[in-house]
């Protein structure tokens, strides 16, 4: 059997950090041990600013290590929407953002050997010929040199495609690992509260003036109100030989769809996606579609990923609430957590430093929660609280549902996961759920 691995983690051994022991002090605390917060870390260090990182496990060790890594600022068929909620200007400084964060990873890899190579990115549809239109027309409004193709290296006919070049793509590992060689990090110290400019470990205390929360989904609940405003989605990925090169990065508009990237001889096909907790089409629909498009594809390792959603395709990278104001957050990434982890390092640093970022309203995690997803992620939470079964989760008490593909059960709420004998496998619950005594279903 193929052994669940991603490549990355196949190809790249990971440095070791020992694990805080005492109490410390500094002058910015970030929590969660991932691109985000490699990324923060590497900003305040690089402006001279003492910061310290705390990873409950080890770095890079959760979706960071699962990510496709594409370094994009087409982030879907999202630019139409953002303009016709936000305006323009919004969706200008939304793309400006993700385009620096593109030209810094670009500037940074120069001297970080981790296979970066520029290449195209294009957003696809099988069906939608005038949202591609749409889309592309946005990106032009907005300064962005987009293009429409209706010929692409995919396996099937598309109604269209929206193309930019400059775009990239790289071994993430490698390049974290790297980075994180110069920062002060402690591992294996799990945060199991932030009292004020106080954060408590299972190791010691750790005193800051500033406190960034990077641990994927936000999990102090009694500020931000994230448990209504993300929700998390899974997808999974199969890296395949003996299958067409593929140049271009390509992603469906539709949620539901495929994703496709080349690295070195192996294509990274990914997809099946669901809503953490439900049903969906996970490795088989993988599977059918290798079967279908690439017979003589062999399937090299297979992983899955699980990405925080926001309601209205923006991340929220800011002050954690208004009520906190020496608290932050970077989360709600949507899949595009290259970018994204990029951008909020350096908006975060800005705004601790007291510069002005110009985005620094796109992203506010402050903006209004009012978006038809609301009242999805506020049914699903209802449900899963009077759904009357065990196993529940820890976090705020839904019922548990068992993942068939993965052998784990997840929470369809907010997206915890464990594993069948109850060790916690994704936040936002910090704690294992003891004496489950799970059992298949």
């Amino acid at each position: 059997m193929i052994e669940i691995e991603s490549l990355w983690t196949k190809e790249t051994k990971a440095p070791r950090f020992k694990a805080l022991e005492g109490d410390v002090k500094t002058d910015v605390l970030i929590i969660g041990g991932g691109i985000s917060g490699i990324l923060c870390a590497y900003s305040f260090t690089q402006a001279g600013v003492d910061c310290v990182l705390l990873e409950a496990e080890r770095i890079c060790g959760k979706t960071t290590k699962n990510t496709t890594a594409k370094i994009t600022a087409l982030h879907g068929a999202i630019y139409n929407g953002i303009i016709k909620r936000y305006g323009l200007d919004t969706a200008r400084l939304y793309y400006e953002a993700n385009q620096r964060a593109i030209e810094k990873y670009k500037h940074m890899c120069k001297s970080i050997d981790c296979d970066l190579e520029e290449r195209a990115a294009y957003v696809y549809s099988r069906s939608d010929k005038r949202k591609i239109e749409d889309e592309a027309e946005a990106l032009l409004r907005i300064g962005c040199k987009a293009e429409v193709s209706h010929n692409t290296e995919l396996p099937f006919d598309v109604a269209g495609a929206v193309r930019i070049d400059g775009q990239a793509q790289f071994d993430p590992l490698k390049f974290l690992y790297a980075v994180a060689g110069g920062l002060h990090v402690y591992e294996n110290t799990r945060v199991i509260e932030v009292r004020d400019n106080i954060a408590v470990t299972d190791k010691g205390r750790v005193s800051a003036k500033r406190i960034i929360v990077a641990t994927h989904f936000p999990f102090i609940n009694k500020h931000g109100a994230y448990f209504l405003k993300l929700y998390q989605h899974r997808s999974y990925v199969l890296a395949l030989k003996n299958t067409k090169r593929i140049n271009g990065m390509y992603v469906d508009e539709n949620e539901k769809g495929l994703s496709f990237r080349q690295s070195g001889d192996l294509l990274l096909l990914g997809g099946g996606s669901h809503r953490t907790g439900k049903s969906g089409g996970s490795y088989n629909e993988l599977y059918a579609f290798a079967k279908e498009y690439y017979p003589n594809a062999k399937e090299v390792c297979r992983w899955a990923t699980q990405d925080c959603m926001s309601l209205d395709n923006i991340p929220y990278i800011g002050l954690y609430s208004k009520a906190t104001p020496s608290l932050y957050v970077a989360s709600g990434f949507n899949k595009w957590g290259m970018t994204s982890a990029m951008l909020a390092s350096d908006i975060l640093c800005d705004m601790i430093l007291g510069k002005k970022n110009e985005a620094e309203e796109v992203f506010s995690p402050q903006r209004s929660i009012l978006h038809p997803k609301l009242l999805i992620n506020s049914a699903e939470s209802a449900l899963g609280l009077i759904t009357p079964t065990v196993p529940r989760c820890p976090h705020l008490g839904c019922a548990l549902k068992y993942n068939k593909a993965e052998h784990s059960w997840d929470c369809p709420c907010h997206g915890s996961r464990f594993s069948e004998d109850g060790r916690l496998i994704d936040n936002p619950a910090t704690e294992d759920k003891k004496a489950m005594h799970l059992k298949k279903k």
